[in-house]
C-alpha cells in the first residue's frame, strides 16, 4: 500500500508538471511588452507590434549596433542602467535589463535574511525607478545561478520566487526570464517545478548552439515554452584547442567571422516557433582569457569582421568597406599549434599573412603579453588586460616584428591587431613559452 500511494503521488506530481510545461502564456494585449501564442507560434510583441530580438550582449557602440541592424541589448547587471536605457532610446535600441544575483550554491548568502532583504530593497528600486522607461524590453533576474533540485536549496527559491512576484506585481508590463547555461535540462525541470511564474526561459550557449535545434526537438515532450538566447557566440576558451601547457588556441578575426556566420546560418533555430530572438556575444570590448577573443570591438571603437557578419545577418547587406582579413600569424615560422618555446633573452620574429588586401594603409600594433590565467575571485576570471612588454618590441616592419624574448619562464601570448583608416581593425595572436636553460 504505501508503495502503491508514493506511486501515485509520483504520477500526480509528474501531471502538475507537464500541465505548467504545456501551458500557453495568457497576454494581456494591453500590455508594453508581452508574449502570445497563435497555434505553435509564440510572438513578442512590443508596444503593439511584433517583436523578432536582433540583439547583442553587450552595451556600447549602440549607434553602430542600430547601423548594423540591431535593435536589442542585453546587460548583466543594473550599474548605470539609467544610462544605458537613455542611450538605446535615443539610438532605436530595446534593453533586456539584467539583475546580479549570486549563484544558487552560495547558501551563506540566501540563509542570511538581512542579506536577502537588502537584496529585495535594492532590485525593488530599480524596478519602481526604470519600470517606464521606453527603451526597456524586459527583466532577466539572474545569469547562470543554476537551479539545482535538493531542499537545501529552498532558501534561494524563496527569494528567488520573492523577487520574481515582486517585478511582476510592480511592473507587470515586462516579462521576465532569467539566462541558463545551455539547454540545461536538470534546471529547467526546477523551473517548471519550483519557478512556473517565468514568462520564457532563456539560453547562453557557444559550443553547443550546434546541437540546440535536435536538443529543443528531444526535449519537446517536456518544455515547449518561449525562449530567447542571450548569449551565442564562437567556442569560448575553455572549448578550443589548448597548447602543451595548457593555453587555449584563438583564431584569427577573419575566422572567427566566418564561424560567427556558419554558427548563425546553420544552427540558429530561426525557424523554431518558439524562438524570441537572439543577443551575439560580445558587442563591445572586454577581457576573458585575451582582449580580443569575444571582443566585437576595440576599446577605441574600430569594429571587427564580425560587425560586418552580424550586419549581413541582420539586414541581408554587407558593409561597402570591410574589415583588413587575415591568413594567419607566423611566429619563428611556426603556428600555435606548434607548441612554440623560446630560451628567454633570444631574439625572435613574427609575421602576418593577409587575404587579398594591401598594406598602404594599415598600421599594425604588436604586443607581447602574459599569459591570463589569473582570476579576482574563484568563479570570477580577470577583467583587466595584462600589462605589455612594450620595451621587448626591437623592429617592426611592413607585416613582420622582431622582438626579444622575455627573460622570466612562463607563458605569453604575442598579439597583432591591424588597422584600417575607415574605423576596422583584425587581431591575431600566438601563445608561446619561455624555458630557463
Amino acid at each position: 500500500m504505501i508503495k502503491k500511494s508514493w506511486f501515485h503521488i509520483h504520477i500526480a506530481a509528474l501531471l502538475v508538471i507537464l500541465a505548467g510545461c504545456t501551458s500557453s502564456p495568457t497576454p494581456n494585449h494591453n500590455r508594453k511588452v508581452f508574449i502570445s501564442k497563435e497555434g505553435a507560434q509564440y510572438t513578442l510583441y512590443r508596444d503593439g507590434s511584433p517583436y523578432m530580438i536582433k540583439g547583442a550582449a553587450g552595451f556600447e557602440d549602440l549607434r553602430k549596433l542600430h547601423d548594423a541592424g540591431g535593435n536589442t541589448i542585453r546587460t548583466w547587471d543594473t550599474l548605470n542602467l539609467g544610462k544605458i536605457l537613455d542611450d538605446a532610446y535615443a539610438n532605436n535600441i530595446a534593453v533586456i535589463a539584467g539583475f546580479p544575483m549570486p549563484v544558487s550554491n552560495f547558501l551563506f548568502f540566501y540563509q542570511d535574511t538581512s542579506k536577502v532583504a537588502a537584496q529585495y530593497a535594492a532590485f525593488r528600486d530599480i524596478v519602481n525607478r526604470y519600470k517606464s522607461h521606453p527603451a526597456l524590453l524586459m527583466w532577466c533576474l539572474g545569469n547562470e545561478v543554476d537551479f539545482p533540485y535538493k531542499p537545501s536549496f529552498r532558501d534561494f527559491y524563496k527569494a528567488y520566487n520573492h523577487l520574481l512576484e515582486m517585478i511582476h506585481t510592480i511592473d507587470p508590463d515586462h516579462p521576465v526570464t532569467t539566462a541558463l547555461i545551455n539547454l540545461n535540462r536538470r534546471c529547467i525541470y526546477n523551473i517548471r517545478w519550483k519557478v512556473p511564474d517565468l514568462d520564457l526561459i532563456s539560453i547562453n550557449i557557444f559550443g553547443e548552439l550546434q546541437q540546440l535545434q535536435n536538443d529543443l526537438k528531444k526535449f519537446s515532450w517536456f518544455w515547449d515554452g518561449p525562449f530567447l538566447i542571450t548569449e551565442w557566440g564562437i567556442n569560448g576558451p575553455w572549448e578550443s584547442e589548448f597548447t602543451a601547457w595548457g593555453a587555449p588556441i584563438e583564431n584569427t578575426s577573419t575566422k572567427k567571422a566566418a564561424q560567427y556566420q556558419q554558427l548563425y546560418e546553420q544552427f540558429m533555430p530561426v525557424k523554431n516557433p518558439r524562438f524570441l530572438g537572439s543577443c551575439v556575444f560580445y558587442w563591445g570590448n572586454k577581457q576573458e582569457v585575451t582582449h580580443t577573443w569575444f571582443s566585437m570591438f576595440t576599446k577605441e571603437g574600430a569594429a571587427s569582421e564580425t560587425v560586418n557578419v552580424m550586419q549581413y545577418l541582420w539586414t541581408g547587406k554587407r558593409p561597402a568597406i570591410e574589415a583588413p582579413a587575415l591568413k594567419y600569424m607566423l611566429l619563428a615560422g611556426k603556428g600555435a599549434r606548434d607548441n612554440i618555446m623560446f630560451n628567454p633573452n633570444s631574439v625572435q620574429t613574427a609575421e602576418i599573412l593577409f587575404q587579398n588586401v594591401t598594406s598602404d594603409s594599415l598600421r599594425i600594433q604588436w604586443e607581447i603579453l602574459e599569459e591570463d590565467w589569473h582570476a579576482k575571485k574563484m568563479y570570477e576570471t580577470n577583467t583587466e588586460k595584462p600589462a605589455s612588454f612594450d620595451s621587448l618590441i626591437l623592429f617592426s616592419g611592413e607585416h613582420k616584428v622582431t622582438f626579444r624574448s622575455p627573460a622570466k619562464e612562463g607563458p605569453y601570448r604575442i598579439f597583432a591587431t591591424v588597422f584600417d583608416n575607415n574605423g576596422h581593425f583584425a587581431s591575431t595572436n600566438t601563445p608561446f613559452y619561455v624555458v630557463s636553460k
